[in-house]
């Protein structure tokens, strides 16, 4: 599969994984089993990472439903997140490192999927049947922990967020985007890579502030991060819409 596999996961909007007053919309059992088990330790497993890497997480639906549902099962301990977001940010400062203007095509291979969403490939969506436990419907339903981190954190990553996906016109973009844009010869390669740089700073001290010795190190900048990683690599619909819904 040689395409870009963001397109491969792109759902009709009825079908987005948006807030609503009702919890989280389209969210089927099949999918809150899965991740119920999928947080639990298989997340850690070396295919799996591996996966993840390879697809830059997983599709906008599915990332918002990931670290949703993590806040909400773990009290928004989000140390998993935010580990496997250093590890995939770290992969994008040393692929926009490499760029040249004489050579836009190592980039753009650089930065394109080379897997699908992982949880897409399991057929994974609003259809899918599962029997998680009646504790784990009602508390990875919830979206009170991921709309706190998501409002407590706004001011850090407001100025990451893609203009594109904003529709607005901030420069900042994310790496679907930016992806469109090399193709074309248009984008910003140099504020990418700031971006990126500060994106990757940040979410690695978050995820060091889960370490005994380095508790209490990291700040909301460091926290926000972890939101900007998401909507760099994913899209940023989702938390838009969690925002604007939640400051009505």
């Amino acid at each position: 599969m040689s395409r870009d596999t963001d397109e491969l996961a792109r759902l009709p909007a009825g079908h987005a994984l948006l807030p609503d007053t009702g919890g989280v919309g389209a969210i089927s059992d099949g999918e809150l089993h899965f991740l119920w088990h999928f947080i639990q330790g298989s997340i850690m497993e070396h295919e799996v990472r591996e996966s993840l890497l390879r697809a830059w997480g997983m599709c906008q639906r599915h990332t918002f439903a990931f670290l949703s549902i993590d806040a909400a099962l773990r009290r928004g301990y989000l140390h998993g997140p935010a580990i496997l977001y250093q590890a995939i940010m770290e992969r994008a400062v040393a692929a926009l490192n490499a760029y040249s203007p004489l050579h836009r095509r190592p980039i753009t291979h650089a930065l394109r999927a080379t897997g699908p969403c992982y949880m897409c490939a399991l057929r994974y969506g609003p259809e899918s049947s599962g029997y998680p436990s009646r504790d784990v419907v009602e508390r990875g339903r919830n979206l009170d922990e991921i709309r706190r981190f998501t409002l407590e954190t706004e001011a850090g990553w407001h100025s990451d967020v893609c203009g594109r996906c904003a529709q607005d016109e901030r420069r900042a973009r994310c790496r679907r985007h930016l992806l469109d844009e090399l193709r074309h010869g248009d984008a910003a390669v140099t504020e990418a890579r700031a971006q990126v740089a500060s994106i990757c700073a940040r979410v690695t001290r978050y995820a060091r502030a889960f370490r005994w010795e380095l508790r209490g190190t990291d700040t909301p900048l460091d926290r926000a991060a972890l939101i900007s990683a998401a909507g760099w690599c994913s899209g940023w619909n989702s938390w838009l819409r969690l925002a604007a819904e939640s400051n009505r």
